[in-house]
Order: structure tokens, then sequence, then C-alpha cells
């Protein structure tokens, strides 16, 4: 079996990366974003990269460290409200953007990974979502053609991981990570505990170990995207 295991994310991203290419980036605003192999994707230098994430991140962190550098030539996203780097690359037309109904674009992902080149949705129908693309009616209902996604490259982050590849994910941090990891042509998985094989049990697996080529072990800041408090009592 081929040594999946890489002592940090330089060497596991090494020979994967290269212009103009494809990247699924798991995670739902900061919850379950691979931070480390963003961080080395950011000082490879590679450009014009398509990035399929349900958001870019915020300023200065998680993907938006891509943006402030100009890395991303396109975003295929479907919230991208929390980073005004973003916002005025978009605008000023410096930078592409697909929209996506949230369902969709995790479908689009699934249906990738599953070797489904398309599928019929509802959502998006009668919206500039659907403009150019075939639609088809149903039942009496219209339905809009989405495509499966694939990406050369897919990085997601888990909490537990083994050196077969096996990932568990911690609640919410599952998000888009399971799906975007069976979508990539190569997919490297950080995660927060390496476990010795054999100790997690086959039906806690969220990932099978047959869909990640790389992983490593990961040192994580988790930020918080937004932080809402109120005043202590007393």
């Amino acid at each position: 079996m081929a040594n999946k295991v890489y002592s940090d994310a330089k060497g596991a991203l090494d020979g994967v990366l290269f212009d103009g290419m494809t990247i699924m980036a798991g995670g739902f605003g900061l919850c379950g974003i691979p931070e480390n192999l963003i961080a080395e994707i950011q000082k490879s230098g590679v450009k014009n990269l398509t990035v399929v994430s349900n958001n870019a991140g915020v300023d200065g962190f998680g993907l938006g460290v891509l943006l402030n550098t100009k890395q991303v030539k396109k975003m295929i996203s479907s919230y991208v409200g929390e980073n005004k780097e973003f916002e005025r690359q978009y605008l000023s037309g410096e930078l592409e953007l697909e929209f996506n109904p949230q369902g969709t674009l995790a479908e689009r992902c699934r249906a990738g990974g599953a070797g489904i080149p398309a599928f019929y949705a509802k959502a998006g129908v009668g919206t500039i979502v659907a403009e150019g693309k075939e639609t088809r009616v149903f039942n009496g209902e219209t339905y809009v053609m989405e495509t499966g996604l694939v990406a050369d490259l897919s990085i997601v982050k888990a909490w537990k991981g083994d050196a077969q590849g096996n990932l568990v994910y911690n609640k919410t941090a599952r998000n888009f990570n399971p799906m975007m990891a069976m979508a990539g042509k190569v997919t490297v998985a950080e995660v927060e505990e390496m476990v010795p094989v054999g100790s997690l049990n086959p039906d806690d697996i969220h990932t099978p170990g047959i869909f990640v080529q790389r992983i490593i072990k990961g040192s994580f800041e988790k930020r918080i995207e937004q932080r809402t408090v109120r005043k202590r009592e007393g």
C-alpha cells in the first residue's frame, strides 16, 4: 500500500499544483476549512485558479488569502457575503463568479464524485441561475439541468484520520468536506488527530480512504467567523 501520510502541507501538495487548475475546498464559513493546505497553496504562488467552495473565507483568512494575492480567477460558490476583497474584485470585473443555490452546489460536488454528469433541480428556476441552462418539465414542474463538478485537487479538513486516509468529521465541520473529497482527481486531507489504522469504527467513517490520496496532521487556529456575544449577567 502506498504511503499516504506526509509530514507537512508543502510535501502533501508537491507535484499536484499547477496554474489554471480547479480546486475544491471544503468548509462552511470558517468551519471545517483546510487552513494549512490553503496557506501552502498561497505560498506556492500557483495562479489562475478556479476554486469551488461554499464561500470565499473572510478577509485575510481561509480562502481570503488567495484572493488577496490575486491567485483566484474564478469562484464557484453559494455564499460570499463575508469577504470585502471578494466583493471588490467581483464588482470591478477582476474575479469571475458562478453562483449556485447551496444545496445545488453540494449536489454538483456529490454528483461529480459519483460519476453522474448532470441532474435536474428545482432551485434556481426562473432566476439568473437558470440562464443558458437546459430546462425540462417533470410532473408539471420545471427543473433546470445542473452539471456534476470534478476538481483537479480537493482539499478537505477532518477531525480524525488514519494512514489509509479514512476520515471522520466533527459535527457541522462535516459540511461540504465528504462530497468534495469524493470529487477530486487528487484529494489531500488535513486532520486534527492522526489515529492508528483499525482504531476507527468502520460504521463511523464518513470518507473511506479510497477517496484520499494524501493526508497530514495539521495545526488549527479555528477562527470564529462572526462573534455574537451578550453582556454577562450580574
